[in-house]
């Protein structure tokens, strides 16, 4: 028999507690493991008794900061036998120490205008005797650190989008090969707004005006001595950058022009830059957990097209998110404009759908006779179509970058019927462009939020295509701080929306729905830990809404939002009472609390909240199921709750409710669909 075993742990290592998960592949039948021997550094040994291999907890001492180990296992089956040990594992912890953090937030003390990008910079001397050098980075908007010329990772778009005053995660990345041991060094960094200056249809940025950066480089030395780079007053800096102006929903505008070739080297005149001013209002990073944004893939047009109007457009042949990267030649000074749309009207650019999202970018060139290269670092657009001006055709070429938070795929589907593959394909293209730092609902107009109701709906499907366990552990501790007190969750999150605190049905049941769908995806009973007291808080606020009949049926309501069968221009009118919906997704978070209670050996709670879901399933009958056996909504939404929150436990009526309908649909005068939903006259076989 032979036995292969695959050792993870949760990566990066942010914590001193890291949970470690294997897989044994073996050919014996009916394989199982009976217990596991865990070795950390070669000296350190221990064994867990039974079959636990996913997320197990760490069986040693915590982890010290800047700490770098081996890991390895060996697994011995039901049979007696035992297997080799596997690979060893290279573990490094990624998180400072309390109180470590010493970096000032640093920032223009001058700037021209409000998201104003600027550059950063600062030499400082390393010893001959160098080990080992980490840089811990972070921004109020979005950075990329240099050090002695050269980009210190390819993560675009970081430290990426959270509650920024009360959460804000830094990167820790090794550039021990990138320090020049014995000589003048160069740290710096590029800086623009991001998400921290974005006005999210507000009249003032919802965050602050201005973006900003902190570094803290750690330089580990040969005796044991250790020194620290930071950013501080002495910093300089300076807006003359070729990064002119920088929005995510705008784009950038990049004047090559402006490029000083070594400005992030030693040696660099910077006399002429300002110092910089300390900002105010950022909390102490925490160590990174969810994976960063990067480039995954790039897309080659399909066709060159010329508009009715005579623009020049290119069509990549799918919609994506991410950015265009420009090949181009042409006189110094020219400006060359590229327009992003998902698609044409009339076969013009469609940007009727931006809304007031410009996602313009543009590049101002320098000149060079061997021709010039650029990509935006600091904004991302969805599209398919771009729509070039400022040179003719045989100037420039373009293609497209895929830009998302890096997961890995874990779930394929085929089948006999290419259309359905191709929809399962646009499944999966949406969901990347929609993780990008945050769940969003769309990655194109002036939007880009992080709706809870998305998440809540397609949280299953995220975690059987990719994995998703880090990137939405992550954004659940933010919806936990967006939480108010009364435990209402908001619409989106990161909250920017005034509005958006009102809590609402199947928008605020993510708080319930998405750390159950962690724990039954990955056996992760550790997120159900973290965000009980968030489910609980949650599920009571509802309660307290519905009082004692038990009936979520009053206050503000999305209902079954978007039903093809609402009038474009009133989405609310929807098939299903809103009611029916709220009611449904009451017994839902109520069920769903019960069950993490009862993994958590919480059994006090998890019976109240069985019986509280038992009685509001009883009121939900009363209220929405006639006596014919239907429902008051003829709907697929009502059906479909009924029968999968399973609200309706009596067997007859459960096949009542769930066979012998159909859906049809017709054409009505504008064009736009009406649907309706009837019982067939005879039961569908």
């Amino acid at each position: 028999m032979t036995l292969a075993t695959t050792l993870t742990a949760e990566s990066p290592v942010a914590v001193p507690r890291p949970r470690l998960s294997w897989v044994t592949e073996t050919e014996a039948p009916g394989w199982t493991q009976a217990r596991a021997e865990l070795e950390l550094d070669g000296d350190r040994r221990v064994t867990l008794e039974g079959r636990e291999s996913v997320l197990v907890a760490w069986p040693f001492a915590d982890l010290l900061p800047h700490s770098r180990h081996t890991l390895r296992v060996r697994v011995t089956g039901s049979d007696g036998v035992p297997g080799p040990w596997s690979a060893p594992l290279d573990v490094t912890t990624t998180f400072l120490a309390d109180g470590e953090w010493a970096a000032r937030f640093v920032e223009l003390a001058v700037a021209r205008r409000d998201a104003q990008p600027f550059r950063v910079r600062r030499e400082f001397p390393v010893a001959e005797d160098l080990v080992r050098a980490t840089l811990f980075g972070t921004a109020l908007g979005v950075y990329q650190a240099r050090l002695n010329g050269a980009a210190v990772d390819d993560h675009l778009l970081k430290p990426g989008w959270t509650p920024y005053r009360e959460r804000l995660v830094h990167e820790s990345t090794d550039v021990t090969a990138l320090v020049r041991p014995g000589a003048a060094n160069a740290l710096a960094a590029d800086v623009a707004g991001g998400w921290f200056t974005e006005r999210w249809f507000l009249p003032e940025p919802r965050y602050g005006a201005q973006p900003s950066v902190a570094l803290q480089l750690r330089l580990e030395y040969a005796d044991g001595r250790v020194e620290h780079v930071v950013t501080d007053g002495d910093w300089r800096a300076t807006d003359d950058g070729p990064v002119v102006r920088s929005s995510l929903y705008d784009g950038e505008t990049y004047d090559a022009r402006a490029e000083t070739p070594g400005w992030d080297l030693p040696g660099f005149d910077d006399s002429r830059w300002q110092r910089v001013r300390f900002a105010a209002g950022a909390p102490v990073p925490v160590a990174r957990t969810a994976p960063p944004v990067r480039v995954s893939e790039t897309v080659a047009p399909v066709e060159r097209l010329t508009s009715p109007g005579g623009a020049q457009l290119v069509d990549l042949g799918q919609n994506l998110v991410g950015r265009v990267r420009l090949r181009v030649t042409g006189p110094r000074g020219t400006v060359v404009t590229l327009r992003h749309a998902e698609v044409l009207e009339h076969g013009e650019l469609g940007v009727r759908p931006l809304r007031a999202a410009e996602a313009t970018d543009t590049y101002v060139l320098a000149g060079d006779a061997d021709g010039e290269v650029w990509a935006p670092d600091t904004t991302f657009h969805g599209f398919r179509y771009v729509e070039v001006s400022g040179l003719p055709a045989d100037a420039w070429e373009v293609e497209a970058e895929v830009v998302h938070s890096e997961l890995r795929r874990t779930g394929w589907f085929t089948s006999s019927h290419a259309l359905l593959d191709q929809l399962h394909e646009n499944v999966v293209r949406s969901m990347r462009g929609n993780f990008l730092s945050v769940p969003t609902d769309c990655p194109q107009r002036d939007e880009r939020l992080g709706w809870t109701g998305d998440i809540q709906v397609f949280s299953p499907t995220a975690a059987f295509l990719f994995d998703t366990r880090s990137f939405l552990a992550s954004w659940l501790e933010d919806l936990t701080i967006e939480q108010d007190a009364s435990g209402a969750v908001p619409f989106v999150v990161p909250n920017v929306l005034v509005e958006a605190s009102r809590p609402a049905a199947a928008w605020g049941d993510a708080a319930t729905v998405v750390p159950t769908v962690l724990h039954e995806r990955y056996g992760d009973a550790g997120v159900l830990a973290t965000q009980y007291d968030s489910m609980r808080a949650w599920t009571e606020h509802v309660l307290g809404l519905a009082g004692e009949t038990l009936l979520w049926d009053e206050g503000f309501q999305f209902g079954d939002w978007l039903d093809p069968a609402a009038p474009p221009d009133d989405p609310f009118r929807a098939m299903t009472d809103p009611g029916l919906v709220a009611t449904a997704y009451l017994v839902r978070s109520c069920d769903l609390t019960a069950r993490a209670a009862a993994v958590l050996g919480r059994d006090d709670e998890a019976r109240r909240f069985a019986e509280t879901a038992d009685r509001a399933r009883a009121a939900f009958g009363t209220a929405y199921v006639t006596r014919d056996g239907d429902l008051t909504s003829a709907s697929q939404t009502a059906y479909a709750l009924a029968l999968r929150f399973d609200l309706v436990r009596d067997a007859a009526l459960r096949e009542r409710l769930g066979g012998g309908w159909r859906l049809s649909w017709r054409r009505t005068g504008t064009g736009s669909a009406r649907g309706s939903w009837a019982r067939r006259s005879s039961p569908t076989p």
